[in-house]
């Protein structure tokens, strides 16, 4: 890729803290490290997540979980080289399929009222490619749902003069992505490659039970940076009360994951440039100053 990248900027919106580094994390560093301006937008302080690393599961952390996360955050983008936002919305958590959502919650606000904050850090930031999940909110929380709704608000109403004229002078990214993190097609591939080189595979069992759900998206685009999964990895692991060493994704042998699954994919939802697919870059059809305010 060429210096001109030192001119463009990425936003990435996500629902929690760790969400930016279990999904598009290498892509992060990789356009970080050749210059772009990468900024990571957190909607909520993640509040209401449970504490998954048995390590740290302990009444003090658990009683300044809201805290313990912040810096959580923090490390792990001082490791992917990006900038970041919280956003100032409250956790959802994840209710079970009879509760309701808590009062005040990020899900339950109006997606209008959501998307200003959104609005206004897009006009600041002025971002010529945007990047979130899909309308299933890449798995069924309701903050990741609402993420999608807010982030696709905002890609629209930024470039609206009569929007909220004080968040701003308008903006209009370029393109706007999904992401296609953790596929069905990437665990069957990883379970595949482990199995026929005598590894042991917990991913057999994981999709023996994959739900029922729709196809996925098709993916156009394929980001190359399996030399930054270093960082992805450790970027994860800052985020210490969400991921244990050697468990989850974490378990799985990074040598196989870089010869059979080397790169990040993302579905490329709205362009206002031409770009033939697939794509191997998110600013394929780019130029350096190209404005769209």
């Amino acid at each position: 890729m060429s210096t001109q990248h030192s001119a463009l900027r990425l936003l990435t919106v996500h629902a929690h803290p760790d969400d930016e580094s279990s999904k598009g994390a290498a892509t992060l560093a990789r356009y970080a490290a050749q210059g772009v301006d990468v900024m990571v937008a957190t909607l909520t302080g993640g509040e209401r997540g449970s504490v998954l690393n048995p390590a740290l599961d302990r009444p003090e952390i658990r009683a300044d979980l809201a805290r313990v996360r912040r810096e959580e955050m923090a490390a792990a983008c001082e490791i992917l080289g990006v900038g970041q936002r919280f956003l100032g919305f409250t956790d959802s958590g994840l209710p079970g399929p009879d509760e309701p959502l808590p009062e005040g919650c990020f899900a339950l606000r109006p997606t209008a009222v959501a998307a200003e904050p959104l609005i206004a850090l897009i006009r600041e930031f002025r971002p010529h490619v945007v990047v979130t999940y899909d309308e299933t909110g890449g798995y069924p929380h309701p903050d990741h749902v609402m993420t999608h709704r807010v982030t696709v608000e905002a890609f629209e109403a930024a470039a609206d003069p009569h929007r909220s004229p004080e968040a701003g002078a308008p903006w209009q990214p370029a393109k706007l992505y999904y992401h296609l993190a953790l596929s069905r097609a990437w665990f069957r591939t990883m379970h595949e490659a482990m199995t026929a080189r005598g590894v042991d595979s917990a991913m057999g069992e994981l999709l023996a039970d994959w739900p029922d759900t729709p196809p996925a998206l098709a993916t156009t685009t394929r980001i190359h940076c399996a030399e930054h999964f270093a960082e992805r990895d450790d970027a994860l692991l800052a985020h210490a009360t969400q991921i244990a060493p050697g468990a989850g994704f974490m378990a799985h042998p990074r040598d196989i994951e870089r010869e059979v699954w080397p790169t990040e994919d993302y579905h490329l939802a709205r362009s206002l440039v031409e770009t033939p697919l697939p794509e191997s870059d998110l600013f394929a059809g780019l130029r350096p100053g190209e404005g769209h305010g």
